[in-house]
């Protein structure tokens, strides 16, 4: 008797392998966001005490803010460019930009050919996380959006870890430029990247290709977007005005100040954590190390920071977690023993790469459907300019022999975020917590 044929594997289980390459495929590209952004950080306290170009402490914060300035750009233009060539080509074009940027770098003979290339890294590195953020969206298995993206975010703290091994294992006997020939082999991945991920359903329903749109859903069991009207100039400018009309003037420039303050305290620790660290008497080595223990941290906040907020509410945990973080930013002025200081740069990292994340949540809950995405998009874009600033304040502050008031001044930033996220939430009559819509929105910084 022969025997029976094998069963053919289901078509969920199937399916879902085919939705796990398209979450796998953007989380590697934003791995590689993360390497590229953290290398300049792990590799400055080496650049200083070298005087590499002659780079002194006002000089490295500007260059520091060169790539969050790029970023800026890059998460201003993305949507615009996304919508007339792809989500995908956009997506590839952004890893093969800030990979050559990163070559730019490692070839550079002065300081502003270096500036030159972070810049444009910082283009691409703006314009490839809320790109990736819409693809995995689309293509999330039916009720596990908040999921997937909460675990794409992981990848960007992955990276910072990534980048403090490249610069331990390489700076020292080779250099710092073979740190950023490592930030140019995400090059190779970029065809990889056009060959295998799809394109977005998103855009495939707004340019009218709803054949190609639907087989593409069918085939990763995902739900195809609903077709949506095409906005005009004229009706993005209303959607803008409608968050000063009548009393929401307070609660926007509120939400917009928390925002500055809360990215200024990110990227102005992840620039100059090591080399602060450093003025506080730690070996380079145990200075990296810390730059992995806070994006230990990160990975944690970003998983534990949206079930707080399910419980809590986002507006009071972005508060809380704004007033830990500050704590933990003023208690690393204090030169502790290793152990202790280990833990309190962990612990900062939980609280700080999540708080920011909490305060667009607040502002997704609070807003009105239709008027969502602009009220989130633009609370993101003002605190881009905290990002430009952050770096830029690290190290006017170490130029003026202020390195010891570094921390606190980060810190301060962290305790006005609270209190603008705080009074921001008492000031709004609308309540309740819509955990999906929350956590699915706050990844977009």
């Amino acid at each position: 008797m022969s025997s029976s044929p094998s069963p053919s594997p289901s078509p969920s289980a199937r399916i879902s392998r085919l939705a796990l390459l398209v979450v796998g495929l953007c989380w590697l590209a934003v791995l590689f966001d993360g390497l590229d952004m953290f290398i300049y950080g792990s590799v400055l306290p080496h650049l200083l005490e070298t005087k590499t170009f002659g780079l002194t402490a006002d000089t490295a914060g500007d260059l520091g803010s060169y790539a969050t300035f790029g970023m800026l750009v890059g998460a201003l233009t993305a949507g615009t460019v996304a919508d007339r060539i792809g989500r995908k080509k956009l997506m590839v074009a952004c890893v093969t930009l800030f990979s050559l940027a990163s070559g730019i770098c490692a070839i550079s003979g002065s300081v502003e050919v270096f500036g030159l290339g972070r810049t444009l890294a910082g283009v691409g590195l703006g314009g490839l996380l809320p790109t990736a953020i819409s693809m995995v969206s689309d293509y999330a298995p039916r009720g596990r959006g908040a999921i997937v993206i909460g675990m794409l975010m992981t990848a960007h703290h992955a990276g910072g870890i990534l980048s403090a091994y490249v610069a331990k294992w390489l700076v020292d006997p080779v250099g710092w430029r073979a740190a950023f020939w490592v930030c140019v082999t995400p090059l190779l991945f970029a065809p990889m990247l056009a060959r295998l991920l799809p394109e977005s359903l998103s855009f495939l329903v707004a340019k009218g290709r709803a054949e190609e749109a639907q087989a593409l859903a069918t085939r990763y069991d995902v739900e195809l977007p609903a077709a949506a009207g095409s906005k005009t100039a004229g009706d993005r400018w209303d959607a803008l005005v409608n968050l000063f009309r009548g009393g929401e003037w307070t609660q926007t420039l509120l939400y917009w100040c928390a925002s500055f303050g809360g990215l200024l305290l990110v990227y102005g620790v992840a620039t100059w954590l090591p080399t602060l660290m450093r003025t506080e008497g730690y070996e380079l080595a145990n200075a990296l190390t810390f730059v992995v223990v806070f994006n230990l941290g990160g990975i944690v906040g970003m998983l534990v920071a949206g079930r707080a907020a399910d419980r809590f509410g986002a507006p009071r945990i972005s508060a809380i977690w704004f007033a830990l973080t500050a704590a933990g930013v003023y208690l690393l002025s204090i030169h502790m023993p290793m152990g202790v200081t280990t833990l309190v740069v962990f612990l900062t990292g939980v609280f700080l790469n999540s708080a920011q994340t909490m305060i667009y949540a607040t502002v997704s809950i609070r807003s009105t459907p239709d008027n969502r995405a602009t009220a989130v998009g633009w609370t993101s874009g003002m605190g881009r300019f905290g990002a430009v600033f952050g770096p830029w304040l690290g190290g006017q502050l170490l130029a003026a022999g202020n390195g010891d008031f570094g921390f606190t001044a980060f810190a301060l930033a962290g305790l006005s975020s609270m209190v603008f996220i705080g009074i921001a939430a008492l000031r709004s009559a609308k309540t309740g917590v819509q955990s999906g819509a929350e956590q699915e929105l706050a990844a977009a910084h």
